[in-house]
């Protein structure tokens, strides 16, 4: 009786760390699009647009997409309530004159048709970038 209750066990405890594991990975990632599926996914799904101009050779993009996009309140957040869509500044460059991008990083918000909302230059932390997403996501815009 003791191997049978050891067994189950073992076999629940490799079940939940397997299925953590993979819950743990699908979310560890921010789902980046280009920015003509992000501004055609806004409309489709109904979300709106966080919409992020970066270069690599930019310290603080850098360190953004190493600090800020690594954190999994945020992570989880931009997945579940926005499109997210990275361009990048060099190759993309009539994207970024269109938005007027003199500086980077260069966030901005769009609404679910793909008209902006605010623009959030510089650096932004993690704890900065909650609260932002979460005020942006509450407004109601008509249509």
């Amino acid at each position: 009786m003791n191997a049978k209750y050891f067994c189950r066990v073992l076999l629940i405890t490799l079940y939940l760390t397997i299925w953590f594991s993979s819950v743990a990975a699908a979310s560890d990632n921010i789902k980046w699009y280009s920015y003509k599926e992000g501004k055609v996914l806004g409309k489709i799904e109904k979300k709106k647009v966080f919409l992020h101009f970066y270069a690599n050779w930019c310290g603080f993009c850098l360190k953004m997409n190493k600090v800020t996009f690594r954190d999994s309140a945020v992570v989880s957040y931009l997945n579940k309530h926005f499109i997210a869509v990275r361009v990048d500044f060099d190759k993309e460059s009539a994207t970024a004159e269109k938005y007027g991008v003199m500086g980077l990083p260069s966030t901005w918000f769009l609404t679910e048709m793909g008209q902006p909302i605010v623009n959030i230059p510089g650096y932004i932390p993690p704890d900065a970038l909650m609260p932002l997403l979460k005020e942006v996501n509450g407004i109601s815009v008509g249509g």
